[in-house]
């Protein structure tokens, strides 16, 4: 089992930068080839694919966040993150981390098996 846990939500104004934390643990980064990624979902939405990052470093991201948000992992740490700038109102939302096993950049979230329970993230303006 992998457990994930977000960090790093707030409330910040539009324009500005946050950066969110997922930490793995249990059969974390050293026993499997996870691939990882950033899901998000605001009021009355479905949830949504934000970035993906792949075992090696391979990055893939949603044409919405594509230049403002970057997604990186240190695996010494079972750690993945979200760099996030230029913030718009439209970014508001419960962001969640995602574990799949497997080598690929994942971007759908039924290909994930593990999730976090979620990090608020509210911009305003």
């Amino acid at each position: 089992q992998v457990q994930l846990v977000e960090s790093g939500g707030g409330l910040v104004q539009a324009g500005g930068s946050l950066r969110l934390s997922c930490a793995a643990s249990g059969r974390t980064f050293s026993s499997y080839v996870l691939g990882m990624g950033w899901f998000r979902q605001a009021p009355g939405k479905e949830r949504e694919f934000v970035a993906a990052i792949s075992w090696d470093g391979v990055t893939y991201y949603a044409d919405s966040v594509k230049g403002r948000f970057t997604i990186s992992r240190d695996n010494a740490k079972n750690t993945v993150y979200l760099q996030m700038s230029s913030l718009k109102l439209e970014d508001t939302a419960v962001y969640y981390c995602a574990a799949a096993r497997g080598t690929a950049v994942y971007t759908r979230a039924y290909d994930y098996g593990y999730w976090g329970q979620g990090t608020q993230v509210t911009v305003s303006s």
